[in-house]
């Protein structure tokens, strides 16, 4: 994080000291995950103390198909609804920052199971915030939202200040987590800001659902890929390790700079459709292999955007990578990660 300038009365000026992670102690939940673990590396590559939440050791997930020094972290095992196990963990290895990023993450398993959603992403917000409100000492917590949570972006890019008009189970699921968030916030002085951010891709993703691993490693194995929607809808797509930055950062000003209570869009402002970025990518992976349209997704949002301008201004806030950039390296990763190649596991 580059040093900012604070003002003191009338004198000169004195540059704000670097946020020291070493003195961190730090619950990720959601930590064998996709952005949870990419966010946990980062963190114990800065010296922090790294906690984290696992509730399944599935074989097909990140911790047990990547290369990831899991032993570098503190597993916890547990689900995001048992709120003594949460409350433990907080108080035993006194932790001081808290990202929340555990959830159930995927649409059409939200559609197929709304209760188990709705259990996951609302009551286990409530059980980790009230475990952090009952242990007391935890300075910043950062609760992970979706753009979903705002529905169909109607009138341009979304703004933090507008309704939210999420109405499916995911996008409900994250719209009431948010409310929730906000009232520990005002009722109990919780510590606790949130983030919107576009749609996520990057290394480290293995739900093949996804547009951009699946397209990928559909390429790779000689298959063309498959978009589930009619190729239209527009999203804001946007990079993991620019999400990790983000994160890191609004978690860094959390206590300090007022921003509890705050919510926080990420992205890189540069919404594409889906079939814009299935071709980037066919092109970067030298492919004449044609997507199949399968038109076959319900409930599409047909165009959803944010505006990032309030991280811009309020956190100095801007994404390192361009749209394209951002592909390159993933098409790499996953390149290296599906031939078994030697950096099989690393960022992006």
């Amino acid at each position: 994080m580059t040093a900012e300038r604070k003002k003191t009365g009338g004198g000169p000026t004195r540059e704000k000291p670097e946020f020291d992670w070493s003195r961190r102690r730090v619950f990720v939940t959601g930590c064998a995950g996709f952005l949870g673990s990419h966010l946990a590396d980062d963190l114990v590559g800065r010296g922090a103390t790294v906690v984290g939440l696992v509730r399944d050791a599935a074989p097909e997930s990140v911790r047990s198909r990547v290369v990831w020094d899991s032993s570098r972290i503190v597993e916890v095992r547990g689900s995001l609804e048992d709120v003594l196990l949460l409350e433990r963990a907080v108080n035993e290895h006194e932790i001081d920052t808290v990202f929340h990023l555990g959830a159930q993450a995927i649409v059409p398993i939200a559609r197929r199971a709304p209760l188990s959603t709705f259990e996951s992403n609302v009551r286990g917000t409530w059980c980790l915030l009230e475990a952090c409100r009952r242990v007391g000492g935890v300075e910043r917590i950062v609760v992970a939202s979706s753009d979903k949570a705002y529905g169909e972006s109607a009138h341009g890019p979304s703004r933090e200040d507008e309704p939210l008009r999420g109405t499916h189970p995911y996008d409900a699921s994250k719209a009431c987590a948010e409310i929730v968030s906000r009232s520990f916030r005002a009722t109990f002085n919780v510590p606790v800001a949130v983030t919107r951010c576009g749609n996520l891709y990057g290394g480290r993703d293995l739900n093949w659902n996804r547009l951009v691993p699946g397209t990928i490693r559909s390429v790779l194995e000689g298959r063309p890929p498959v978009v589930r929607s009619d190729g239209s809808p527009v999203r804001d797509w946007f990079f993991v390790g620019d999400a990790v930055d983000a994160y890191r950062l609004l978690a860094e000003r959390l206590g300090s700079d007022g921003l509890a209570g705050e919510i926080f869009n990420f992205s890189n402002e540069d919404p594409r459709s889906v079939l814009d970025v299935v071709r980037r990518l066919l092109a970067m992976l030298s492919s004449s292999l044609e997507p199949v349209i399968e038109n076959s997704a319900d409930a599409e949002i047909r165009v959803q955007c944010l505006s990032a301008e309030k991280a811009r201004t309020r956190l100095g806030w801007r994404p390192a990578r361009s749209l394209d950039e951002g592909l390159s390296a993933t098409v790499e990763w996953y390149r290296e990660f599906l031939t078994g190649g030697p950096s099989a596991g690393g960022a992006p």
